[in-house]
């Protein structure tokens, strides 16, 4: 059997492998680049628009990226940590619309403020300190703060309507936060690698087999589902970009830093309502605080979301136990992830997550009635008959072993490389999609380092990302340059 040979594998056909693929063809457009997808069109399964939230995550209006301390204060560096990866992201995008490779931005973000809701004596006191933290930064300067009902009721009418007049609430907005059709985005990009030479795109076609070789090489062994055809690759790079399916690949490919790791799969359901006259009232998203024990994706938020240039208001995500890795994937998948490098920790955390566990089961049981009366924290006036569940993505939290052992869970996205950079794979959910291009500048740095230091790509990675190289969480002055420029290229002033 012939075998195909290529520079660069992509495993998974969703935002990261894309984002990955069109930076490498912007970098070197000489680069043969395969990317394989197990299901028959891209984006599908994480990236799609339904799976996720697409909130373009800038650390706006999630809570839970800054949490209240011992005595009271709020800590705000991963906000602004997450909101610098955020701008990255949105320069990468702008670079593209202004070369014409991307189409009209509102195909796949569109301006929609970023609200954060309270209500209660403490969690009103924890975000006006979390406002007064924030707005301090220039990242957050346009950050605004309201009890005032006149001001709510502007902001977000749904939600005050018909509300509790004595119930004491507060709010913050930004107004040039985003919606982001992350599936849109990333069928956009692979549309265009299509179009270019030296790409091929494989659908319905699972890794069945990795391994390197004596020579450094990987080969990759697909199975087309429709066809039964089997295709051997050949490639000097592959990136494991297959969201919750990338830690089993990881473990295959038997590279030492893979050890350890371990995933806890989490489901995740929504409340949708499509009724015109309801989803013209609110556009913006607004968060509220997790309950406790819950994971970081179940914030709980109240979402206008434009998918495939529909409207609708979605509200959850209410959070849910399951073994399988993928949407589409098999309930043996957690089994199957637990080897004898990943046992202790993953047996760790199982004993020490007991009550997310319990909270996670919790959720599945839920009534509709149950769901409703959570939105109605968010819509008072919320009617069970105008909303509808609908199934979001499956994420896959990070098992990390530590020292001693033993293990722990992790709520953010990780890069695991081997050392000699031929092999990276991306683990973890939220943030997730929102800090894809700042990601994969992690994968080129970490596997393609001479090139890297070429003056060639150092110029287009310039005009990627105008910020490379420098840090948006310091430097004022770029920061209003770069996000000028943004504003304006994806309409989201």
């Amino acid at each position: 059997m012939a075998v195909r040979q290529a520079d660069v594998v992509l495993v998974g056909g969703g935002v990261m492998s894309a984002t990955l693929g069109m930076m490498l063809r912007q970098l070197d457009p000489s680069l043969d680049i395969v990317m394989v997808e197990r299901l028959d069109h891209v984006a599908h399964e994480s990236t799609d628009g339904w799976n996720n939230a697409g909130t373009g995550h800038a650390g706006y209006c999630e809570l839970n990226y800054t949490p209240e301390t011992e005595d009271g204060d709020v800590t705000i560096d991963r906000a602004l940590q997450i909101n610098a990866q955020f701008e990255v992201s949105l320069q990468f995008w702008s670079y593209l619309v202004e070369q014409g490779i991307l189409p009209d931005p509102k195909t796949f973000i569109n301006r929609t403020p970023h609200q954060s809701f309270v209500w209660g004596e403490k969690d009103v006191a924890f975000l006006k300190r979390r406002f007064e933290r924030l707005s301090a930064h220039h990242l957050f300067r346009d950050m605004e703060y309201t009890e005032s009902p006149q001001d709510l009721e502007e902001w977000m009418p749904l939600v005050v309507k018909d509300r509790d007049p004595m119930q004491r609430v507060a709010a913050t907005r930004i107004k040039h936060g985003a919606d982001v059709d992350f599936g849109s985005l990333t069928r956009s990009m692979v549309n265009y690698l299509e179009s270019q030479p030296n790409f091929e795109l494989m659908l319905s076609s699972p890794v069945h087999y990795i391994d390197q070789r004596d020579n450094g090489r990987w080969k990759v062994r697909v199975r087309n589902q429709k066809t039964g055809e089997l295709t051997k690759l050949e490639a000097g790079f592959v990136f494991l970009g297959a969201g919750g399916g990338a830690l089993p690949m990881l473990q295959k490919s038997g590279i030492e830093e893979a050890r350890g790791y371990g995933g806890f799969p989490v489901s995740g359901q929504w409340l949708v309502c499509r009724k015109p006259e309801i989803v013209e009232q609110h556009h913006s998203k607004v968060y509220g605080k997790a309950p406790i024990g819950a994971p970081p994706m179940s914030v709980p938020h109240l979402d206008t979301r434009i998918i495939n240039g529909e409207p609708a208001l979605l509200f959850g995500p209410f959070a849910g136990f399951t073994t399988r890795f993928l949407k589409q994937g098999s309930i043996f998948d957690l089994i199957g992830s637990v080897k004898p490098t990943n046992l202790r920790p993953m047996l760790s955390v199982s004993k020490s997550n007991m009550d997310l566990t319990r909270y996670l089961i919790g959720e599945v049981f839920q009534s509709h009635s149950d769901r409703v009366a959570s939105l109605r924290n968010f819509f008072p006036d919320a009617r069970e008959e105008d909303w509808e569940l609908k199934m979001a993505g499956q994420r896959v939290q990070i098992i990390k072993q530590v020292e001693g052992g033993g293990g722990k869970l992790e709520f953010g996205t990780e890069i695991v490389a081997a050392k000699d950079g031929t092999l990276a794979a991306l683990l973890g959910a939220s943030p997730g999609a929102s800090t894809a291009a700042n990601a994969m500048l992690d994968v080129l740095e970490r596997c393609f380092p001479e090139s890297l230091k070429t003056e060639a790509w150092q110029e287009r990675l310039k005009r990627l990302v105008p910020s490379y190289g420098q840090s948006l969480v310091t430097d004022e002055e770029l920061l209003t340059q770069v996000r000028a420029r943004t504003l304006s290229t994806l309409k989201l002033a």
